[in-house]
């Protein structure tokens, strides 16, 4: 008898936890069917393109939400749940601001075995040279060419070196948030002319592209740094590139 009893109360106390339980599920469908009917709006951009904001606006949208561009870049029209639409606005405001403005001073520098004529001697003093002398069996460097970049974070940024503007450099700088580091894609390549075709009936001339140097460098505000080296082939020498770049405020 005992025993029919306690089975009885365990019985009724197991219908106790999952009764409410189960009753509790149409309570939660309802509140999800009495979501706010879905509406459109036009959001209207500042400074980034609405290319470049469709990822971090995809991240918000409900299954009901939709994004597509305006008659411009810089127009989105948001198709959403009144409070996703909400936090799209504030996501995007946040991030839609006015890009860093970053200068760069880039040097072209050839490493030979002499002093190259024509060419300007850098200065034995200069750091970068002295850090070179230590890890490159090259007696004399020159300077082929300065130049100097103004570019917008995340941007692209290209610029020709040389004497006969034969080396294109590409950067394409991100500042990491609240941090004074600068991180740069660089491209180097040099570009020559090869000569018109032996049947030509253009005046087109053909080129030779030949990437040099590619990478992404890390560098601090107001820092100065060796990118990398390059052999060029044949000569004996190398091509060498030195940046430093900062944020202007």
């Amino acid at each position: 008898m005992k025993k029919t009893m306690i089975a009885l109360v365990a019985l009724a106390f197991t219908l106790t936890v999952v009764g409410p339980a189960r009753a509790e599920e149409p309570a939660q469908e309802s509140k999800v069917s009495s979501t706010s009917p879905v509406k459109t709006e036009i959001l209207r951009l500042k400074y980034y393109s609405a290319q470049k904001m469709y990822g971090l606006i995809n991240t918000y949208l409900s299954r009901d939400g939709r994004v597509s561009q305006g008659p411009d870049e810089k127009i989105l029209a948001i198709s959403d749940h009144a409070e996703n639409i909400a936090r799209i606005r504030q996501a995007v405001a946040e991030v839609d601001v006015k890009p860093a403005d970053l200068l760069f001073t880039v040097q072209l520098v050839l490493g030979s075995g002499e002093e190259e004529k024509g060419a300007e001697p850098m200065p034995a003093s200069d750091p970068i040279i002295k850090q070179l002398r230590g890890v490159l069996k090259y007696s004399a460097y020159s300077l082929l060419d300065t130049s100097l970049m103004r570019a917008l974070d995340q941007e692209d940024s290209q610029v020709r070196l040389g004497e006969k503007g034969d080396f294109e450099l590409w950067l394409k700088p991100k500042v990491v948030k609240d941090t004074p580091l600068i991180q740069t894609e660089v491209r180097l390549r040099q570009i020559r002319v090869a000569g018109l075709p032996a049947a030509a009936t253009t005046s087109k001339p053909e080129y030779i592209v030949t990437d040099l140097i590619g990478t992404t460098l890390n560098i601090k505000s107001g820092d100065k740094t060796v990118v990398g080296v390059s052999k060029l082939d044949g000569t004996g020498k190398a091509l060498i590139l030195i940046i430093s770049g900062k944020i202007v405020e």
